[in-house]
């Protein structure tokens, strides 16, 4: 037992509970400090100063002044793309770090791209440059860059390129009566339509009219080949028959299906003999593909809905998102694939998918759409919450699948850090740090980014001010459970990732190293 001291019985503290930093400083708890940092959580009641840092890229010059990281998951590893700003400060360099090893790049590299959102997809990655724009009432917002694109990167070192891409631009096909087969007979229009090494379809083009006979298949010959280097496919892409009273000579405004087997395997060859189908074949409709956006302007955020790209506010259109196609990431329309929130001077920031909902966010405002089976333009918004939202990097990512655990979103809000199940929990997570929370400065929020490390059960929060903001939640995810410290390094940190399940990557701006935990 402890001794009394002077008539007063000393306090036994049996356990810690991190930083409080809520209101008078006099109401701090007593397993609480009102000054803390640079300590981590051990087991049920101990504590430990914070893991110290080590370069994580080693037998090589360190890739310097890291912005963002992202996790990268290829078809056989679990990879990094970082953002690197050049010396001069205008000019930004992705680069794919491999393994502590090999570094790959860089593999995009474009000016006044100061960030960049990033969504993997079959091994590939989908790439969109940003960067913070000041508005009339000087307050920073993010939107697509100027006169940029959404790329695509293969993941084998090679140069990121545009997604999308153009239709064949020249050329005529010849067409003639085949050997013995079956068409329906009368007049057809076919054209040609492109296919990317990423599954990309191009809008079809060349139309030609030919008028097909019942007994005989069809040939094609003089098929012209793409210029561009990732055309892998061509196929040949044909109309149901057009009553000749109704037909004008005009070979636009069709709607084109793609013809069974009329598929040329390569960007060679330049005939396609006897084909033969009944119109009925005709079922796979390619005429959507003439509405496809040949170059997909650059957006602030990427994530994916229902096998779907989503793409934030791009430059021209920041309070709009573009929807791909079903399985097809490249394949955004124009017309039908955009869904869109009233317009406030304020542009999108994030978007994430829970419970079967497409949540989009701006920096003060939530909403929610509904895909109801028809085209993304036709589905339903629902107004979430009006006051509350999030910035470009506001949503927790947990490991290499996306931002949701089972059941709720971990959001950074300007109220604090709250969990998210289609309403926002309250109190806040951060209930404990309001003080602190509410110090920060809320026009450098889009600075902030999260990663949910499950396995070590902590948050691990990239302020504005370049300190990391720890979570521990070994007792639980809820505001009176979670412990918190901040973490302070000699260099302001940027940006924070997950490789390989659990080491934790840190990358420090107007610095040379790319650093990690040394025990990890």
């Amino acid at each position: 037992m402890p001794s009394s001291y002077r008539d007063h019985n000393p306090l036994v503290l049996d356990s810690f509970s991190g930083l409080w930093a809520r209101g008078d400083v006099d109401t701090t708890p007593l397993d609480h400090f009102a000054e803390c940092v640079n300590i981590k959580f051990v087991g049920d009641s101990s504590i430990e100063t914070r893991d110290g840092i080590d370069i994580s890229q080693v037998g090589q010059p360190p890739t310097p002044n890291i912005v963002r990281a992202y996790n990268y998951p290829t078809k056989d590893s679990n990879t990094l793309l970082v953002l690197s700003i050049k010396d001069d400060g205008t000019t930004g360099e992705i680069y794919h770090l491999v393994d502590e090893h090999i570094t790959y790049g860089p593999i995009l590299t474009l000016p006044d791209m100061m960030d960049f959102a990033c969504i993997p997809y079959a091994g590939r990655a989908y790439i969109s440059p940003f960067k913070s724009y000041l508005n009339d009432k000087g307050l920073n917002v993010e939107k697509g860059l100027e006169g940029e694109f959404l790329y695509v990167y293969a993941g084998d070192g090679t140069a990121a390129r545009k997604a999308a891409g153009s239709q064949l631009a020249s050329g005529n096909i010849d067409i003639a009566i085949g050997g013995p087969g079956h068409t329906d007979p009368g007049i057809h229009i076919f054209a040609v339509v492109s296919e990317t090494i990423s599954g990309y379809l191009t809008p079809p083009a060349l139309n030609e009219k030919f008028t097909t006979e019942a007994v005989q298949s069809v040939s094609f010959g003089n098929i012209p080949t793409s210029g561009n280097p990732n055309v892998t496919k061509r196929h040949i892409v044909a109309t149901k028959v057009i009553d000749p009273k109704v037909f004008n000579g005009d070979l636009n405004g069709y709607q084109f299906f793609f013809i069974p087997n009329a598929t040329i395997p390569n960007n060679t060859t330049i005939f396609l003999n006897d084909v033969s189908f009944f119109d009925q074949d005709l079922i796979d409709d390619a005429t959507h593909l003439l509405d496809n956006y040949e170059e997909i302007p650059a957006g602030a955020a990427l994530s994916l809905f229902h096998d779907r790209l989503c793409l934030f506010a791009p430059f021209d259109l920041p309070s709009t998102a573009l929807i791909s196609e079903i399985g097809e990431p490249e394949a955004i329309n124009k017309i039908n694939g955009i869904i869109a929130m009233p317009p406030d001077g304020n542009p999108l920031t994030n978007g994430q998918e829970l419970r079967d909902l497409l949540y989009v966010f701006k920096r003060s405002r939530t909403v929610a759409f509904i895909d109801n089976g028809e085209e993304p333009s036709l589905w339903p918004m629902v107004s979430i919450d009006n006051a509350l939202g999030t910035c470009v990097h506001g949503i927790a990512t947990v490991l290499d699948s996306g931002s949701s655990t089972v059941d709720y979103l971990i959001v950074a809000t300007f109220q604090g850090i709250s969990l998210f199940n289609g309403r926002y929990i309250s109190p806040e997570l951060s209930w404990k740090i309001e003080t602190f929370w509410n110090a920060l400065d809320r026009n450098q929020f889009r600075r902030i980014q999260i990663v949910n490390a499950p396995i070590q059960k902590e948050l691990y929060i990239v302020l504005p001010d370049g300190r990391v903001l720890c979570c521990n939640y070994s007792d639980g995810m809820d505001p009176k459970s979670v412990c918190w410290v901040p973490w302070t390094y000699v260099v302001p940190m940027s940006t924070v990732a997950i490789l390989n399940i659990d080491e934790i990557i840190l990358g420090a701006r107007l610095f040379e190293l790319m650093l990690s935990p040394m025990d990890t």
